[in-house]
């Protein structure tokens, strides 16, 4: 899925990685999309919970390996 920007979160723990997808997601038009890359395996749960609270729309989750990708479409 082609995005409008990609944060690389590897890494990192809760709640540093919805922190950055906040601060990124400000940056961003509404519509646009965010791509989250994360290792941390409760950012699946982290990033539903959060897009609920935000009103951001959760695209995609998928894990590949050890990592979780998001994508999240700005409200």
């Amino acid at each position: 899925m082609q995005t409008d920007k990609e944060v690389d979160t590897r890494g990192l723990n809760c709640p540093l990685p919805i922190l950055k997808a906040k601060k990124a997601l400000a940056e961003l038009l509404s519509g646009q999309t965010l791509k989250v890359v994360a290792t941390d395996p409760g950012s699946i749960r982290d990033f539903q919970a959060f897009a609920k609270q935000t009103g951001n729309e959760l695209l995609e989750q998928e894990t590949v390996g050890a990592e979780y990708i998001h994508v999240l479409r700005r409200r």
